[in-house]
């Protein structure tokens, strides 16, 4: 059997569609998707997506169970959910897939660090009034306690905030079990915002006897 024609020392066990060449196993795991683009129809791509794809999500779920240990997190989570519940609460007809899209919006926006000060122009032909929201309301979130923080403590950085819009894309995306037209996110989302208003008003009842 012939040598791979990547690292010349494993066995060729593969033959790559892309490259129209010959690889080991390891080689082939190396740049499958990463290096090479590879065709939906190779045999080895469609045998270990799946595998791939589960690794991915169990990373990001691990992910997300540090983040809510962190109240600064937790707390910016609530400020980029806020503004979805909201328009759901309005809109009876606001769906996973609208939601998914106003997130994306937010997140490309936040990734571009795009200035918050538009002209009323620009900021009319944007087309995602929740998008828009989701955008201020993380520019406008600050970390809060009783006691005073100093301000890089109470700020985000931008790469705090794309890891909290990931989560909840992340968690949009389970949810939605790809029903896009459907509300399985936002009913959850309601419930969610539903009980802290509860809570809320618990303390406040607790607070004032």
């Amino acid at each position: 059997m012939d040598k791979c024609a990547r690292c010349h020392v494993r066995k060729a066990k593969r033959a790559c569609p892309a490259l129209g060449i010959e690889l080991c196993p390891l080689c082939c795991g190396l740049v499958r998707e990463k290096k090479i683009h590879c065709p939906a129809t190779c045999p080895h791509l469609v045998q270990h997506k799946p595998y791939q794809e589960k690794r991915i999500i169990d990373r990001k779920q691990t992910s997300a169970e540090d983040m809510l240990a962190d109240e600064r997190l937790t707390w910016l989570l609530l400020h980029i959910e806020a503004p979805i519940a909201d328009r759901a609460e309005k809109d009876p007809s606001f769906t996973d897939k609208e939601a998914l899209l106003a997130l994306e919006y937010a997140r490309g926006k936040i990734e571009k660090e795009k200035s918050r000060l538009l002209l009323p122009r620009e900021k009319a032909s944007l087309g995602n009034e929740t998008g828009e929201a989701i955008f201020e309301s993380i520019e406008a979130c600050r970390y809060q306690r009783k006691i005073v923080l100093p301000s890089h403590v109470a700020d985000y950085k931008k790469e705090e905030k794309l890891k909290c819009l990931d989560k909840v894309i992340l968690d949009l995306k389970h949810l939605a079990a790809k029903d896009w037209e459907g509300r399985n996110y936002i009913r959850e989302l309601s419930r969610r915002f539903s009980e802290l208003k509860a809570l809320s008003q618990n303390r406040k009842i607790i607070r004032s006897s």
